[in-house]
This record gives C-alpha cells, sequence and structure tokens, in this order.
C-alpha cells in the first residue's frame, strides 16, 4: 500500500454526462478518498479544467496562448474547489492550495506546509497548475508530485483502462501494456502524458499507474497498490 499519493483527474473526468460538473462523479470520487484516508493514506490531488476551457484549444482559433493558459489555469482552481466542497461534504478536511495567489479563496502553493497538511491527515488539492502558460497539469503533477515526495502519480483516466499501443476506441488490435518505463512512452510516442512531464518522472524515478477511474472501486485499489491498468517507471520490470 502506498502512504503518499498523487491522485491526477481530468476536467472531463467530473463533467460525466453534464457540461461542467456531475454530482454522481464529485460524490462517488469524494467517497473513495474517504475510504483511502481510512486506510492511512496521505493524499494530494491535481486537477485539469477541461471541462470549462482548454488554453492550447483557445489558441487554435487565434487566442493568444499565454491569455488562453492563464485562463485555463483558472478553470483547474474552479475545479478544485468543487471537489473542495465535496470532500468536506462527507467529513474530510481538506486544502486548496493555487500556484496563483488568490488569499480570498486559498492557500498559495508553499511545499512545506502542503507536506504537514498531509502528515496532519488533510487531503491538498492543488489548482491554476504550475502558474506559468506553455505547461500542462501533467507537468503539475509531475512537479508537486515530487515536491511532496509522493510514492506514485495515480493518473485517473476517464474510461480508458490502462496505456494501450493504440487508440482501443479506434483499433480493436490495439494492445494494452501492463509496465511501460518512461524511455518506452517517448521511443514509441505513446500519448499518456507531455514528453516534459515524463521526462520529469523519468528524472525524479517518480512512478505512474494510470486507470479507469470509472470503474467504481478503483481509485482505493490504485491507492492499495492493487496491480490495475499499467504501471510505469523509470527501469525496465
Amino acid at each position: 500500500m502506498y502512504k503518499r499519493v498523487l491522485l491526477k483527474l481530468s476536467g472531463e473526468a467530473l463533467s460525466g454526462n453534464e457540461k461542467n460538473f456531475d454530482n454522481e462523479v464529485l460524490h462517488s470520487l469524494a467517497l473513495e478518498i474517504k475510504e483511502a484516508l481510512d486506510l492511512g493514506i496521505e493524499i494530494a490531488v491535481v486537477v485539469g479544467g477541461g471541462n470549462f476551457i482548454r488554453g492550447k484549444t483557445l489558441a487554435e482559433i487565434g487566442m493568444d496562448r499565454v491569455q488562453g493558459d492563464y485562463m485555463g489555469m483558472l478553470a483547474t482552481i474552479i475545479n478544485a474547489l468543487a471537489i473542495q466542497a465535496s470532500l468536506e461534504a462527507v467529513g474530510i478536511d481538506t486544502r486548496v492550495q493555487t500556484s496563483i495567489e488568490m488569499e480570498k479563496v486559498a492557500e498559495p502553493f508553499i511545499q512545506r506546509r502542503a507536506i504537514r497538511h498531509l502528515e496532519k491527515g488533510r487531503v491538498v488539492i492543488f489548482g491554476g497548475g504550475t502558474g506559468s502558460p506553455y505547461f500542462s497539469t501533467d507537468t503539475t503533477a509531475a512537479l508537486r508530485a515530487s515536491e511532496i515526495r509522493a510514492d506514485v502519480i495515480l493518473m485517473a483516466k476517464n474510461g480508458v483502462d490502462g496505456v494501450y499501443s493504440a487508440d482501443p476506441k479506434k483499433d480493436p488490435a490495439a494492445v494494452k501494456y501492463d509496465h511501460l518505463t518512461y524511455m518506452d512512452l517517448l521511443n514509441q510516442g505513446l500519448q499518456v502524458m507531455d514528453s516534459t512531464a515524463t521526462s520529469m518522472c523519468m528524472d525524479n524515478n517518480m512512478e505512474l499507474m494510470v486507470f479507469n477511474m470509472n470503474e467504481k472501486g478503483n481509485i482505493v485499489r490504485a491507492m492499495k497498490g492493487e496491480k490495475i491498468g499499467t504501471i510505469i517507471n523509470k527501469e525496465e520490470k
């Protein structure tokens, strides 16, 4: 069982069948996190903002990339607050920390304070990405996991149960991998996370698990260290 984990969620994973948030998805997420907390696991969360907006998409339609990325960062903070509300509704003590200071809403990210919150059994939710444009929330997850000295990044996918050789929704011959190295991701061009995040995980010897969050109980199973989905690390198995 892992002692300290960083759970990476996409913004789309929170939306379910709704436009922005699905209350059932948020409530189910909160219950699974509560179950893992009760086992003594320390949990941090990084969430994306794709259910609202994507800076890269805005750039493709002509908006300045930097402006678009800042809009995306603000979307991640909205999602962080939604997760916080859901966790607190089931009795979990939480803190939201942001890379963009907004003292009326959340704490600024401070590494030592984040670690102390985790040690006290609080869930820490990181919003605002890295605070700089041109970096994805995948990179944020790699950065924050390294800073808080997490044992693993748990990358919760929306309806995909691991890493495949091709898109399994389009290619029925796609093969699922149980184990990969970060060099495999880079050499084969597997779209698990962007190359910056991949390199950061590899440099810091950070383990990554990719799994399907839509299957009930999978978040707890992943946090307990059960071998679901695909495990990615620096070394060959």
